[in-house]
């Protein structure tokens, strides 16, 4: 009868390699090295940053200089300054300004010294001021003064419409759809309220004198336009800064006529800036 056959014994020195391997994978982790500890509890916090000092205020700007050759005077308030696109085209404004003073100033000395006449110094002055500061907007207007020489000095007018949400300059009429529809809403008002202006001015004289034109109403968006407001939260009045020689004669000075933002005026206000227009 043949033997069975049996399987083979493991060898002794295997079986001990295969123990040996299992126990170091299931060998425990190290302990985390004290380094790489999170910090206690009672760690001091690191401490806070100083405060930042508070930044300045915007100043006003005003210069003046006198001297046998020019007066010069140059100002505009904080609330331009503290716009620094508007600040940079004031800054500018001011420096040619005083250049073109000091060259037209020189020419004149030196002609009146060669034609021997006498030379009284020139001057140029300008103050830009307030008209309102809305959120969303700042109104400014000046009367730019000048003297070069001539009989007596003269002057004109000038505004800034800044627009803030764009930080952009732009012109009062820019702000309507066109200026027949403005003209419209504001020619008979404005006619009326200059005619009055003229009657007091004048007291019965005819200080026009033969000059007809001075009777005659002019075009109040040919003069300077500023907006208004009574109420400080939108534009509901709108200006015309008239200097001399256009409605009168130089002896009776500049006009200036304010009219209210009527439903009519506030109809021609382009649809992108109505809200900031309020009639009354």
């Amino acid at each position: 009868m043949p033997q069975s056959a049996t399987p083979p014994a493991v060898p002794t020195v295997l079986t001990l390699s295969l123990a040996l391997a299992l126990a170091a994978c299931a060998k425990p982790a190290p302990a985390e090295s004290p380094a790489m500890a999170a910090p206690p509890a009672s760690a001091e916090a690191a401490p806070p940053a100083p405060p930042q000092p508070p930044t300045p205020a915007a100043a006003a700007r005003k210069v003046s200089e006198h001297s046998d050759l020019y007066e010069f005077d140059y100002a505009y308030p904080a609330q331009a300054a503290a716009i620094p696109a508007l600040r940079q085209i004031l800054d500018a404004d001011l420096d040619k300004a005083k250049a073109e003073l000091v060259k037209d100033a020189s020419d004149g000395r030196k002609d009146a010294k060669e034609n021997d006449f006498p030379f009284h110094a020139y001057s140029h002055s300008t103050d830009w001021q307030v008209v309102t500061d809305l959120p969303g907007w700042l109104s400014l207007s000046t009367l730019v003064g000048f003297y070069t020489g001539g009989a007596h000095p003269n002057y004109v007018f000038d505004a800034i419409l800044w627009d803030k949400a764009a930080n952009t300059r732009r012109a009062a009429l820019d702000l309507f759809t066109s200026k027949a529809a403005l003209s419209a809403a504001i020619a008979r008002p404005f006619c009326a309220e200059l005619d009055r202006q003229r009657t007091k001015k004048r007291g019965g004289e005819d200080l026009g004198g033969s000059i007809s034109e001075f009777d005659k109403c002019i075009d109040p968006l040919a003069q300077t336009v500023i907006l208004g407001s009574a109420s400080r939260t939108a534009f509901d009045r709108i200006g015309f800064l008239i200097a001399p020689y256009e409605a009168g004669p130089y002896a009776e000075g500049s006009y200036e006529v304010t009219l209210p933002v009527t439903p009519a005026v506030l109809a021609a206000v382009k649809p992108e800036y109505r809200a900031a227009f309020a009639a009354r």
